[in-house]
């Protein structure tokens, strides 16, 4: 007896000069993900179907797409959540230019990971003599599990709605990174101002998209952009930091 039945895909096929959804009828086996089912797909009716992968386990980040409307990861994407009638919808990624079918142009993400000044350690530490405890280094080490998917890239409706906003707007994942550093604890460049004025971070209105489709399951929100606006909230209103900024204003007038 088979554990097989046929399931009603729709997938987008075009480029960037347009695209439709097309529907395809695929045999689903007991066990299968989405992308098991793009990969039958590839073999059989649409054997020019463009579509990322690599690792095929949840790690590498390269599959992203959007599942009937929710950005996901198709290799970790169940077909027994899905009803036997439900017709599952199979999109490339909103916020970032098509280039085929499945496949988008996401070098947005890789400009902005070059705009993030690197780790600063204390010129007077040579490598080698860096020493932390772990109690100190636990909350920049949640965002390390980061996959580079840019699910939350995508899902973030700062940049998904609003084109304008992606010259001024790093978006949350590399929002986190800069609060990596800033949380590092030998990392000594105060990272504050470029945060709010290079970054944006002013743009997030800390709506928990990001961390709702991440699949590593960090806490973006919680535990990066919302620690990372306290800090630049209080430098922004620290008397003394005031103070200093009057005093430099009036001597260089």
């Amino acid at each position: 007896m088979s554990d097989s039945h046929w399931h009603h895909f729709r997938v987008w096929r075009g480029d960037d000069k347009g695209g439709d959804l097309v529907d395809y009828p695929v045999e689903v086996n007991e066990g299968e993900v989405v992308l098991d089912i793009i990969h039958r797909l590839q073999q059989t009716e649409a054997q020019d179907l463009a579509v990322r992968w690599n690792c095929k386990a949840g790690k590498c980040g390269s599959c992203s797409a959007e599942i009937n409307g929710r950005p996901r990861l198709m290799c970790m994407t169940r077909m027994s959540t899905f009803a036997d009638d439900e017709v599952v919808t199979v999109t490339p990624l909103r916020t970032f230019p098509v280039i085929r079918d499945l496949v988008t142009d996401v070098s947005f993400n890789y400009t902005k990971a070059r705009e993030v000044p690197s780790f600063a350690p204390p010129p007077e530490l040579a490598p080698g003599e860096y020493r932390m405890q772990q109690v100190d280094v636990e909350r920049s080490q949640e965002f390390r599990k980061c996959i580079e998917c840019f699910l939350c890239q995508n899902t973030c409706h700062v940049v998904r709605d609003h084109e304008e906003n992606k010259k001024a707007f790093s978006g949350p994942r590399y929002l986190m990174r800069v609060a990596e550093l800033e949380m590092h604890p030998l990392d000594v460049e105060d990272r504050r101002e470029t945060a709010q004025e290079d970054h944006g971070l002013g743009y997030c209105n800390i709506t928990k998209c990001c961390t709702e489709v991440c699949p590593e399951h960090i806490k973006i929100t919680d535990n990066a952009l919302i620690p990372l606006k306290e800090r630049v909230v209080d430098r922004k209103y620290d008397p003394l930091v005031w103070l200093g900024s009057k005093i430099f204003r009036r001597a260089g007038s």
